[in-house]
């Protein structure tokens, strides 16, 4: 194994999780999540001689999933389905995360696939405007009216959050 390759590891070892959570919250659904992260690995080690050389590689990754996650959008494919909800399996109570992290991921994954992008590029990534819409490759108007739109559903589909974010806010 030869340093690009011994360094190109450690970036893989070292940057996947965080790849895998933006990932998750891209798509909604942890296999889809590591096959996106999976994805753009691969053209980041084509491409690594070169990004090794420049220190972007964990940018250019996160693009390539973006740009990824778009042209999967684009191809509108079926989407499997599974009808009703699983049951909740007993654990420790750790009630109070536990219930956000679940609204919020039913609520997210009632969104479009483009509005959970809009979102996790503008509120997860702290991205502005501009740089959601270069990555996205759209409009900085699309990615306003989405955010908009997005946060409008959120706001009808777990107006339980809004409650959660106002009693988060009163304890500072």
């Amino acid at each position: 194994m030869d340093d690009q390759d011994a360094t190109f590891h450690v970036f893989v070892r070292t940057r996947t999780p965080a790849l895998l959570r933006s990932a998750y919250l891209l798509t909604g659904d942890r296999h889809l999540a590591e096959d996106l992260v999976q994805s753009a690995l691969v053209r980041t080690h084509q491409a690594w001689r070169r990004l090794h050389d420049s220190g972007n590689a964990e940018a250019y990754t996160r693009t390539i999933m973006y740009r990824l996650q778009i042209s999967w959008w684009r191809r509108r494919r079926l989407r499997e389905s599974m009808p009703g909800d699983l049951p909740e399996v007993p654990r420790a109570d750790h009630s109070g995360s536990t219930a956000m992290r679940l609204t919020l991921r039913q609520a997210l994954l009632k969104l479009s696939a483009k509005q959970r992008a809009v979102l996790v590029l503008r509120f997860f990534e702290d991205r502005s405007e501009a740089e959601t819409a270069e990555m996205l490759g759209v409009t900085v108007g699309t990615v306003k009216s989405q955010t908009a739109r997005a946060l409008a559903r959120l706001r009808v589909v777990a107006p339980e959050l809004g409650e959660l974010h106002v009693t988060e806010g009163a304890n500072r």
